[in-house]
């Protein structure tokens, strides 16, 4: 069970390093070759840790909250991270479109999950 929580804590941090990285904050030249490496693990450690997140199972009705707890808190910084980026780039008059785009999308899939579950669980 210890093993199981330590990968579902590497996997995630691996995640958020690996992402913070392609940013760039150091200003270190990146070759082409090397983003595409690192796009490519990216995309494999966010298939691993979305598995994660889809074999979650509450084991009883704390456990049940507490889950959802942390899903509408990781809703909420999601919206207002990107709700932030909008508001920047309009002040910049130049919003990308793919801010706006995540920002829907999430909005559906909440809206969604929420009507889908109030009538069918």
């Amino acid at each position: 069970m210890k093993n199981k929580t330590l990968q579902e804590i590497l996997v995630p941090l691996a995640l958020i390093i690996l992402a913070t990285l392609l940013l760039n904050p150091f200003h270190f030249w990146m070759p082409d070759m090397m983003v595409m490496g690192m796009l490519a693990t990216l995309l494999v450690l966010f298939g691993i840790f979305a598995s994660f997140i889809l074999k979650e199972k509450a084991f009883d009705e704390r456990d049940d909250m507490n889950r959802s707890l942390a899903g509408r808190n990781a809703f909420l910084a999601g919206s207002a991270t990107l709700m932030l980026g909008i508001v920047v780039q309009g002040y910049n008059h130049a919003i990308d479109p793919w801010l706006v785009i995540a920002l829907i999308v999430m909005i559906i899939i909440k809206i969604g999950t929420r009507l889908w579950s109030d009538k069918n669980l």
